[in-house]
C-alpha cells in the first residue's frame, strides 16, 4: 500500500502527464503537488514508485511517465466524480441504426478520440416482408422489424415472377407469419409447402433464408467514428507502427466486439488500460465503455478508444452520459 504522500505525488504526476504529455520531473512535482518536500525526498518517492512498476523513466528524459499499472491505480482509487463540465446534445428517437450512428459520432466529437458502439442485439422477428421486382429473375427483399428497422437484400431467382405472384407471396407471409421469428417461419413453411404452389413456395423459402442471413449479419455490428482523430494525438502521430496497429484493430472489429461483449456483463462504466485486455492488446490504447439499455434491458455497449494518456475523468462522464442518451432514444423510439 502507498502512503498518503506517495499517492499524492503519483496522482499529481499522472495528472500533469495527461495534461502536458511530457515526462514529469521532481521540480515540477514539487510545485504542482503543494507538498513541502525537498527535491531529494521527491526523487526518493519517485524511485519507490518506479520499483513498484507504477512509473517509468524514458531514456531521453530525467522525468517519469505513468505505466499501465500506474494508470490502473489512478483510475481505480484516485479519480473523484464531478458534475459533467459539458452539455451533450440529445439523441433524437428514430430508427435504431440512426441512433447508433449518431451516438458513435457524438462520442467521437465530445472525446476527440474514437467513438465505438456495439449495435443492439436484434431479435429475428419480422413485422412485414415485401418483394420488389428489379429486373428479370432479380428481386429486392424488404424486411421490416418490429422496431421499424429495415433490412434490404437482393434476391436472385430461377423463375421470373410476375408482380401478382410477388404480391401473393408477401401477403401470405405477412398474413400468416408476421410477428414470428424467422426460424419459426422456416419450420412452418416446410410443413405447408405441399399446400402452396411450387414456385411460390420456393420464393418464400428463399426469402426466409435470405432474411435469416440479413438478421444474422446485423447482429452485434460495431459502428466506429473518428478514427482520424488519432492522427492528431502526439502519442500516435510520432509512431506510425502504433498508428497502423490501431487502425488494423478498427478494421478487423472482431477484437472490439469481444471487448464490448465483456462490457455488456458489467454495470456502469468500465476502463481497460493498455494491454491488460487481451481483446485490445495494444499498450498504447485505453478503452472506456458502458452498456446501454432499451426499456431496462441491456442490449449493447458503447465507448471511447484513445491513448492511455487520456483524461479519464472526462471520458467517464462522456461515456456515462452518452449511454443514458442512447438508452432514452432507443426506448422512446419503440
Amino acid at each position: 500500500m502507498l502512503d498518503d504522500r506517495s499517492r499524492r505525488l503519483l496522482k499529481t504526476l499522472i495528472e500533469r502527464y495527461i495534461a502536458d504529455g511530457q515526462p514529469v520531473g521532481s521540480r515540477t512535482l514539487s510545485r504542482a503537488s503543494g507538498l513541502d518536500l525537498s527535491p531529494a525526498t521527491i526523487r526518493n518517492v519517485m524511485s519507490d514508485l518506479e520499483e513498484l512498476g507504477l512509473i517509468v523513466s524514458p531514456h531521453t528524459s530525467a522525468g517519469r511517465v505513468p505505466t499501465a499499472r500506474g494508470y490502473r491505480l489512478f483510475v481505480d482509487t484516485m479519480l473523484t466524480a464531478h458534475q459533467a463540465e459539458f452539455q451533450a446534445p440529445e439523441l433524437v428517437a428514430e430508427q435504431p441504426q440512426k441512433v447508433i450512428a449518431n451516438a458513435a459520432q457524438l462520442l467521437s466529437n465530445l472525446s476527440q478520440f474514437v467513438g465505438v458502439v456495439l449495435a443492439p442485439r436484434r431479435t429475428s422477428v419480422f413485422r412485414h416482408i415485401e418483394f420488389l421486382r428489379l429486373s428479370e429473375r432479380r428481386l429486392l427483399l424488404i424486411i421490416v422489424a418490429p422496431d421499424g428497422d429495415v433490412q434490404n437484400r437482393v434476391l436472385f431467382t430461377e423463375t421470373d415472377y410476375t408482380p401478382s405472384e410477388l404480391v401473393e407471396a408477401s401477403n401470405y407471409l405477412n398474413a400468416n407469419f408476421s410477428g414470428m421469428a424467422i426460424e419459426q417461419v422456416r419450420a412452418r413453411l416446410a410443413q405447408e409447402v405441399d399446400r402452396l404452389r411450387g414456385e411460390i413456395a420456393t420464393l418464400m423459402q428463399a426469402a426466409v433464408q435470405m432474411g435469416s442471413q440479413a438478421i444474422t449479419e446485423a447482429q452485434g455490428e460495431v459502428v466506429i467514428s473518428g478514427e482520424r482523430n488519432l492522427l492528431a494525438v502526439t502519442d500516435f502521430s510520432s509512431d506510425m507502427n502504433q498508428l497502423r496497429r490501431a487502425f488494423d484493430l478498427f478494421e478487423q472489429k472482431a477484437q472490439l466486439m469481444r471487448l464490448l461483449d465483456v462490457s455488456m456483463q458489467a454495470e456502469g462504466v468500465r476502463i481497460f488500460i493498455g494491454g491488460e485486455s487481451q481483446s485490445v492488446p495494444l499498450e498504447e490504447l485505453s478503452v472506456v465503455s458502458a452498456p446501454y439499455e432499451v426499456d431496462g434491458q441491456v442490449v449493447g455497449t458503447l465507448g471511447v478508444i484513445g491513448p492511455t494518456r487520456m483524461p479519464y475523468e472526462r471520458m467517464i462522464q462522456i461515456v456515462d452520459i452518452t449511454s443514458r442518451l442512447v438508452s432514452n432514444a432507443l426506448s422512446q423510439g419503440r
